[in-house]
C-alpha cells in the first residue's frame, strides 16, 4: 500500500507540475492562467487533452508540437517530473500528517517560483501572497493562533535581516544585488522556519548557487542569476532533512 501510494503522490505531482508550470509562465505576463486554454507557443495551436498529459506527451510527440514540429519547451518537462518526483519524497518523509501540507506547499511554491524566476527574473507578488495565507492556515489549524503570530513574526524577522542583506550589498557592489521578490520570499521562509535556519538557508543557497553564476558568467558573459529557485531548494533541504539548531551547532563543534 505504501508503495501505491508513493505512485498515485507522483502521477498526482505530475499533473500539478504541469499546472504549476503554466502559472509560472503566465502569472508574470499577466495572462490568464486559469480559464485560457494551452496552446503551442510558436504556431500558437490549441493544444488536446492529449497533448497534455504530463511527460508521457512529450515522450509519445517526441518533444515537438504535433501540429507544427516546432521543438517543445523542454522546461515544462522537466518541472513535471520533479514535481512528481517531489511530491513522492514528500509522502515517503512525512506520511499523511500536518508536515505534508507543508512539504506539497514548499514543492509547490518551489517548481513555480522556480519556472518564473528561471524564464523571467520574477517572482510574483500574487504567489508570494497566496503561499503567506496558505501556511498562516495551516499553522494556525494545526496549532493555535498565537503559534501563528510567532510565525508571522519570524517571517517579518527574516525579511528584514534579508532586506538589510540586500540595502547592504547594493552599497557593496554599487548595483542591485538581490531581487525584491528574493526578500520577499524570505517572510514565507519565517512562517516555517526560525530566523536563524532562515539564515543557514541563505548560505547554503549562496553556496549552490555559486558554481553556478561562474558557469554562466564564463558561458554567456553575464552575471545575472535567478537567485530564487536556489533559495527554495535550500528551504526545502532544511524542511525535509529536519535539521534543527542543535544538529547545526553539533555539526559547526565537530569541525
Amino acid at each position: 500500500m505504501f508503495i501505491l501510494y508513493l505512485i498515485i503522490f507522483f502521477i498526482f505531482g505530475l499533473f500539478m507540475g504541469s499546472f504549476y508550470t503554466v502559472i509560472g509562465l503566465r502569472l508574470p505576463k499577466h495572462e490568464n492562467f486559469l480559464t485560457d486554454r494551452s496552446h503551442c507557443d510558436k504556431c500558437q495551436h490549441n493544444l488536446s487533452l492529449l497533448d497534455m498529459i504530463p511527460l508521457l506527451s512529450y515522450l509519445f510527440l517526441k518533444g515537438r508540437c504535433r501540429y507544427c514540429k516546432a521543438k517543445i519547451n523542454e522546461l515544462s518537462t522537466y518541472m513535471e517530473f520533479f514535481t512528481g518526483v517531489l511530491f513522492s519524497l514528500s509522502f515517503y518523509v512525512f506520511g499523511f500528517s500536518y508536515e505534508l501540507l507543508i512539504a506539497l506547499g514548499i514543492v509547490s511554491l518551489l517548481i513555480i517560483v522556480s519556472v518564473s524566476d528561471i524564464s523571467y527574473y520574477i517572482i510574483p507578488d500574487e504567489i508570494l501572497i497566496f503561499f503567506i495565507g496558505f501556511f498562516t492556515i495551516i499553522i494556525t489549524l494545526n496549532s493555535s493562533v498565537l503559534n501563528a503570530l510567532i510565525s508571522l513574526l519570524s517571517g517579518f524577522t527574516l525579511f528584514i535581516i534579508m532586506y538589510t542583506i540586500m540595502i547592504f550589498g547594493n552599497f557593496l557592489f554599487k548595483k542591485e544585488s538581490l531581487g525584491g521578490g528574493d526578500v520577499k520570499m524570505m517572510f514565507v521562509f519565517g512562517l516555517i522556519l526560525n530566523p536563524f535556519l532562515g539564515l543557514i538557508s541563505i548560505f547554503l543557497a549562496s553556496f549552490l548557487a555559486l558554481p553556478v553564476s561562474i558557469f554562466i558568467l564564463l558561458k554567456k558573459h553575464q552575471n545575472l542569476v535567478p537567485f530564487g529557485p536556489f533559495l527554495l531548494i535550500s528551504f526545502a533541504f532544511i524542511y525535509f532533512t529536519k535539521i534543527d539548531m542543535t544538529t547545526i551547532i553539533n555539526f559547526i563543534k565537530q569541525i
